[in-house]
């Protein structure tokens, strides 16, 4: 998957919030960056003229000339295509084509695609997965996110689906989400599920209520408040359940475990260990490596520039 050294890839992270763009190198550093605000709002050509001298500055700033683009974009799009699906944060953009946009722009081939697909790319080829032909990444924070590496490809389900992992049902009687399955791994393991099962068991004039998080339940749990105990098991077996189904499933080389949750990831690692032990008795288990996300606050822009190479660096990057 990887391209020559000296080939520089322009990467662009579309989030809810904001949109970064970079200038990633063939080691997978970050060689120059701009952030603006996303302001969906605004509209999509608003926001692919920022977009495009964002680009633009980074290429000067870092005295480069880009190879490619690559884009990870958060919720559902067609990485063929190269459209823009029903995104929630991204009203209006629905159908719309920053892959044809940019390549326009800058005469140069472009690859999009989730974002979730975009981290577990660059953890694959530059980060904790370095080395592996199959794992499974997994961000677990608002919600749960997943991509699939398997022989060194990204998997795609049915025409070029992406495969919503943080969805599979871990347990039916539980809490509906907006998927429409109940008890499925995101609504009962995502960092909020935790606030919201707290809160549901607090006594009266609890002191942190109003400043709950997942980020001061763990804080709780270090100091031993015996409800933040409970909940972080509560948090560690739900967790373990679905990694055991993906090791189940997969038994891939690694699991990559990223997301603000897993900033207190050794609080849950032993539970989630247990639970795999527990569950996964038909595959070898033991030789699958959990391994912490390792590229850090720039994953995502990372992860878009790794999205150009894996899918052109053998092939030029003119259109």
């Amino acid at each position: 998957m990887t391209h020559a050294a000296d080939k520089i890839t322009g990467a662009v992270d579309i989030g809810g919030t904001k949109i970064a763009v970079g200038a990633i190198d063939g080691s997978g550093r970050v060689l120059a960056k701009e952030e603006t605000p996303t302001a969906a709002r605004d509209g999509f050509d608003a926001a692919m003229e920022r977009v495009t001298a964002m680009l633009g500055a980074v290429r000067a700033k870092a005295g480069v000339e880009l190879c490619g683009i690559g884009i990870g974009c958060t919720g559902p799009v067609d990485p063929i295509s190269g459209d823009i699906g029903v995104v929630d944060f991204l009203p209006g953009w629905t159908g719309r084509n920053p892959v044809e946009r940019l390549s326009a722009a800058f005469g140069l081939s472009v690859a999009m695609e989730n974002d979730a697909d975009a981290a577990a790319l660059g953890e694959a080829e530059w980060g904790a997965g370095r080395g592996k032909k199959s794992l499974i990444c997994v961000t677990v924070g608002t919600g749960i996110g997943g991509g699939i590496i398997l022989n060194g490809q990204l998997y795609r389900g049915v025409e070029g689906a992406h495969p919503e992992i943080g969805h599979h049902v871990i347990d039916d009687s539980g809490p509906l989400c907006f998927c429409g399955a109940r008890g499925c791994w995101e609504i009962l393991a995502r960092g909020p599920a935790m606030v919201e099962r707290l809160l549901s068991e607090l006594p009266p004039g609890y002191p942190p209520r109003e400043t709950l998080s997942a980020k001061t339940i763990c804080e709780l749990a270090r100091a031993g408040d015996s409800y933040a105990l409970g909940e972080v098991s509560r948090e560690g077996y739900y967790l373990g359940v679905g990694i055991a189904n993906l090791i189940t499933l997969f038994a891939p080389e690694m699991i990559v475990l990223g997301g603000n949750v897993m900033g207190s990831a050794d609080l849950f690692l032993p539970l989630i260990g247990e639970v795999v032990h527990k569950n996964c008795g038909l595959v070898p288990a033991e030789k699958v490596e959990l391994r912490l996300a390792s590229l850090g606050a720039d994953a995502p822009l990372v992860g878009a520039g790794m999205v150009w190479c894996h899918r052109f660096a053998n092939r030029g990057g003119h259109t």
